[in-house]
């Protein structure tokens, strides 16, 4: 679990890189906001597309193998991507670094495997917390940048911006020798006798597909905004990168770090009433930070105009409640993978595989809409309205199933309700 955490941190750390090389490269490039969300956009796509295969492939021989395979694959693109000089080269490496995305999955499989069913709401939550990858370019990015701008080093590398993809290219090389050397090499691979079309079964349960868009809120939204955040505080906030920075990491920093501590609640609690109190949270602080910064103007029948219920977001407020909104997704996340080795224990691959890929497309949709719905709205809290409509079909949709679920194992409490029968007269 340790190493498998540790390998997940570093892969999610490249994986979500252009939330703060985006705004440098953007600079450099010229390029627009719309072209700039979509470099995220398409790691995040790659980062998604092969969960499914990749949770199978760990459960069938092992996730060692999987997990040295893409270590090593994904350092390739994440070094080449401090030669590039257009656009287009940029967006075609974004999405080759995007693969490691997929480790999330893998590592799912590979950790229940190893834990029964009393601390896998635990196991899996210490080793979602890698999620707090996502700060760490939030954290070097930088200073780095700022200390090497100009610079070339060995090898034609250049400094600035250029200079921290090869250091994550490196940190994963390494990361994949400490794995070889560590880790036992036997492993265990509970779907390797299992014929894919049995692995496959559960992905025809609606079950499977409403904790997917479950995971589209907690996940995906999460993934959008660790991107989206930098340039949200630098263009609304005037604050500097460093400074954004580090204002994204207090939104990153509990969406991962309680992951562990939703997993917990989850295992003692249940999984159904962490997910009640995540989505609450989410409605409250999305709710509040989609309203727009303005006034209304009432004209009067003399020409004469006054203002009333000015409102404007401050700083302080808004990471406070960015904050709580990461929280409530540390929770969440944990809540939704707590429910899939206890209703699909022996296909925890495939249904998490799937649950992952579409909650990471989420975090591919949902930049490029941020971006589009500020550009026709004109209000960049329009982020936060798609936040809050996602969360809150998600909410609508388990609840509706929870009381379908009550009513049909007790219809006699049912019909009471309705109709109160004689001895609730009384």
């Amino acid at each position: 679990m340790a190493m498998s955490t540790v390998s997940f941190t570093l892969m999610f750390a490249v994986w979500m890189m252009f939330g703060i090389l985006g705004i440098p490269i953007q600079k450099e490039l010229g390029i627009s906001d719309q072209q700039l969300s979509w470099i995220s956009a398409v790691a995040v796509l790659n980062g998604s597309m092969w969960r499914l295969p990749a949770g199978i492939l760990a459960d069938r021989i092992g996730g060692r193998k999987v997990t040295l395979f893409m270590l090593f694959v994904t350092a390739i693109p994440a070094y080449l991507v401090s030669f590039t000089h257009s656009y287009h080269w940029l967006l075609l490496l974004a999405f080759l670094v995007g693969f490691a995305g997929n480790l999330f999955s893998v590592g799912t499989a590979w950790n229940s495997s190893w834990f029964g069913q009393d601390r896998q709401g635990l196991a899996l939550g210490v080793f979602g917390a890698g999620n707090v990858g996502a700060s760490v370019t939030k954290f070097i990015g930088p200073p780095l940048i700022a200390a090497t701008a100009g610079s070339t080093y060995f090898l034609g590398i250049h400094g600035g911006w250029r200079l921290i993809p090869v250091i994550y290219a490196f940190l994963l090389i390494l990361a994949g020798i400490a794995t070889w050397l560590i880790v036992p090499r036997v492993d265990r691979a509970p779907g390797a006798s299992r014929p894919i079309s049995e692995m496959l079964a559960p992905l025809r349960n609606v079950r499977v597909w409403r904790f997917s868009l479950y995971y589209v809120a907690v996940f995906g939204a999460y993934v959008a905004l660790s991107s989206w955040l930098p340039k949200y505080y630098v263009d609304n906030f005037a604050v500097s990168l460093t400074a954004a920075g580090l204002l994204t990491a207090t939104f990153i920093f509990p969406a991962s770090l309680l992951r562990p501590v939703g997993g917990w609640l989850s295992d003692r609690f249940g999984a159904r009433r962490v997910m009640y109190l995540s989505f609450g949270m989410m409605l409250l602080t999305s709710g509040i930070l989609m309203m727009p910064n303005g006034f209304i103007t009432i004209v009067h029948p003399d020409g004469s105009q006054t203002t009333h219920l000015y409102y404007q977001m401050h700083l302080v407020w808004f990471v406070i409640l960015v904050f709580l909104l990461g929280c409530s997704m540390g929770f969440g996340k944990a809540a939704v993978f707590k429910h899939i080795p206890e209703y699909f224990p022996d296909n925890v691959g495939s249904v998490g595989g799937l649950v992952g890929m579409l909650g990471g497309l989420g975090g591919f949709i949902l930049p490029p809409l941020f971006a589009y719905t500020k550009a026709w709205s004109g209000f960049p809290s329009s982020t936060f309205f798609c936040i809050f409509i996602l969360v809150a079909i998600c909410a609508i949709w388990m609840h509706v199933t929870i009381v379908r679920m009550l009513d049909e194992k007790s219809p006699e409490l049912a019909g009471s309700i309705e109709r109160p029968l004689e001895e609730n007269k009384r």
